[in-house]
């Protein structure tokens, strides 16, 4: 039943073409897991005829060729297409159950959130789904800032390829030079709000290097089937933790960054963190800050630790003078060097 679980979910699966060998080296990692003996490929397939000629479900198993995947036939010196296997209806499953009235409505009200991001209606199975629950009708009661896309169908297809695990060609465009188009293979694995703005979080198929592309920046992208998905092998969401927006370096340290916010915007910056690790500080930590700094006498002391970026400095920055940056040193010069560079750029304005 264990198999039967795996297969029924990769013969399901309309995102990837799977050759007997793909099932039964996909089978025996799944096992692995559950710490059960691997299976030979003459099992799977003694599995795909009892489900197909034998069990209650007698199954319609299509048999089909998929570009791009292929083996050398040594004998007649020629490239063969492999032959790939999945079920004929995409709809079935052997182990189908009707949905519960508690799920339905969990669902619809899931449903009518994700159906105000642009693109995702444009999903056919998404669009029957809303349709079914009768979504048509329903009252939007959350409204989220977006960031238009020229392509409206990006954020769908994105949306698709991580969810089912799909090697994806983006072809996209550098702010530097908007007329040059790039393309890469990538390996997606999240899509990251910022500031009104989408970023896609993958990693390049050549070097397994992890990149960030804003989907503004992405012109098209194609699925690539025949190509064989790379889990991310660390936690996505905790490489994240330790950083403000989405700009990502490997070989920053964490940093712990002390700053004083004024009394106009310190109960500002107390509801509204600028990272999940910022304290406050009162009592004796403060006292020895206003001994530190005595020319402080009002506001607020405050800290995050986390790597230093470019969001995070603009983040800092944006607070003008209600926002002090007091430690460490190389993060207070970078930011007095940026100041004194704005300010000569102002000062040219004047002339």
């Amino acid at each position: 039943m264990t198999r039967y679980k795996i297969l029924d979910e990769l013969l399901s699966d309309r995102y990837h073409d799977y050759t007997l060998d793909d099932l039964t080296n996909i089978v025996n990692d799944r096992l692995a897991v559950l710490d059960i003996e691997p299976i030979v490929r003459r099992t799977i397939e003694k599995d795909i005829q009892y489900l197909e000629y034998d069990s209650d479900f007698l199954v319609e198993i299509e048999r089909y060729t998929s570009k791009g995947v292929d083996s050398f036939d040594k004998e007649s010196q020629r490239t063969v297409a492999k032959r790939c296997l999945r079920y004929a209806d995409p709809t079935f499953s052997i182990f189908k159950k009707a949905m519960s009235d508690d799920e339905r409505y969990l669902l619809r009200e899931l449903l009518t959130l994700v159906g105000q991001f642009d693109g995702l209606p444009e999903l056919s199975t998404l669009e029957d789904l809303r349709e079914r629950l009768q979504l048509s009708e329903s009252k939007q009661i959350i409204d989220l800032s977006k960031n238009p896309l020229s392509n409206s169908n990006l954020f769908a297809q994105l949306f698709s390829a991580v969810s089912h695990k799909q090697v994806i060609k983006i072809q996209y465009y550098r702010f530097e030079d908007t007329n040059s188009h790039h393309q890469i293979i990538v390996h997606p694995y999240l899509l990251k709000e910022y500031n009104r703005r989408w970023y896609l979080i993958c990693a390049a198929e050549k070097d397994d290097k992890l990149l960030t592309f804003a989907l503004d920046r992405i012109i098209s992208t194609e699925t690539l089937p025949a190509h064989i998905y790379k889990e991310y092998d660390d936690n996505l969401q905790e490489r994240y933790e330790d950083i403000v927006g989405v700009t990502l370096y490997e070989n920053k340290p964490l940093e712990h960054i002390v700053f004083w916010v004024s009394d106009e915007s310190k109960h500002y910056v107390m509801t509204k963190p600028i990272h999940e690790s910022q304290r406050n500080y009162t009592h004796e930590r403060e006292t020895e800050l206003r001994k530190t700094y005595p020319m402080l006498t009002n506001g607020a002391f405050f800290s995050v630790d986390c790597i230093a970026n470019y969001e995070l400095i603009r983040e800092l920055m944006s607070f003008g003078k209600d926002l002090l940056v007091l430690e460490p040193l190389s993060i207070k010069n970078e930011i007095i060097k940026k100041i004194s560079t704005n300010l000569e750029e102002y000062t040219k304005l004047r002339t």
